[in-house]
């Protein structure tokens, strides 16, 4: 059986439901928002936070505010770095880096166009294969995308072979398995896709609206991340309803590259 998540259902949608019905919300309070660095209410139809604890005045979720939450608290000075986020979606913190941030390049992958190219407001990119310059990114920037690709291991690699010393890939992904390890879901051989596991399917902002799920993360993500490329990672949890930021799969995953000189990583 088929898992279609799709494209969540925005704020503005669950609300002309609570109009209709005159429910109690599950989740209702102020705060400030770090995705569009307001003061809102933020509300919730249901118990499901991670799809549904919306932020009225950008619409975004929990995980999307600890990612900008993140981002502020690891590189306050993102307004002058060069970052490239793939595929984004245009709401909350990806609003706020696309319109804050001078040198924002966001990407998405098109399997009939070539890497670099541009296709409308989107640079072509494939995450297993990059067209950037060795060390020309401050930050990579991705949520809820690594669940999704076949080579997870090329895709680190690239990632830190394209980051400046100093650079940064932030970002989210659901850590369904966190008592267990990382369990594969489908993989690509010769071009054709072997289901390793039931079919199970995201929202993507592109194409048919569905993204395949290839890998369930579990607490050794890290671990994998390190054989791949040798970049240490942090596992960011934050639980701050003020911020709006409560939800289940709410880490948020900082990898660092380190700058030359770097006496060890838990210095730096």
């Amino acid at each position: 059986m088929e898992l279609i998540h799709g494209l969540k259902k925005r704020y503005w949608n669950v609300l002309s439901q609570t109009n209709e019905k005159h429910t109690r919300p599950f989740v209702k309070n102020n705060g400030h928002c770090p995705a569009c660095d307001q003061g809102v209410e933020f509300l919730s139809e249901q118990e499901w936070l991670r799809d549904h604890y919306f932020c009225t005045n950008c619409s975004s979720l929990p995980r999307e505010r600890a990612l900008m939450l993140t981002i502020e608290r690891y590189a306050p000075n993102w307004r002058e770095l060069i970052i490239h986020e793939t595929s984004p979606i245009s709401l909350g913190g990806n609003k706020r880096l696309s319109e804050e941030r001078p040198q924002y390049i966001p990407s998405q992958y098109f399997q009939d166009q070539e890497s670099g190219q541009m296709v409308g407001k989107y640079r072509c990119e494939n995450l297993e294969a990059l067209s950037f310059a060795d060390a020309s990114i401050d930050m990579h920037v991705s949520q809820d995308v690594l669940e999704h690709v076949f080579d997870p291991y090329n895709v680190f690699k690239e990632i830190a072979r394209t980051l400046k010393p100093g650079g940064m890939h932030i970002f989210t992904v659901p850590l369904v398995n966190k008592n267990s390890p990382s369990r594969v879901r489908a993989i690509r051989h010769n071009k054709e896709i072997i289901h390793l596991e039931t079919e199970q399917y995201h929202g993507s902002p592109i194409g048919d609206g569905r993204s395949l799920v290839t890998v369930d993360w579990g607490y050794d993500i890290c671990q994998h991340i390190f054989k791949a490329c040798g970049l240490f990672t942090h596992i960011i949890h934050i639980d701050d309803i003020s911020k709006g930021i409560r939800a289940e799969y709410i880490e948020v995953l900082v990898t660092v590259k380190p700058k030359a000189g770097d006496l060890h990583p838990l210095l730096s």
